[in-house]
């Protein structure tokens, strides 16, 4: 069951080349818009707590985060 990217992407908090970062409770939950069936939820201090990323991928999307938290908080 893919999720509905486009209400995906318009409830995403920000987007960084293709990745939807939103963020929910007390994490923040990322997918790759291009690639559906990769995704990562991170506790807010940037530890992964669940992923369907490669390595590679997940370090990518771990930058993307610190570089743009900041444009994520209240």
């Amino acid at each position: 069951l893919m999720p509905d990217i486009k209400s995906i992407a318009d409830g995403a908090d920000i987007i960084v080349n293709g990745y939807a970062f939103t963020r929910k409770d007390d994490c923040i939950h990322v997918l790759n818009l291009n690639s559906p069936d990769k995704a990562v939820v991170f506790s807010l201090d940037g530890e992964v707590l669940e992923t369907t990323m490669d390595d590679i991928e997940l370090s990518i999307a771990s930058r993307y985060l610190k570089q743009n938290l900041k444009f994520m908080e209240d």
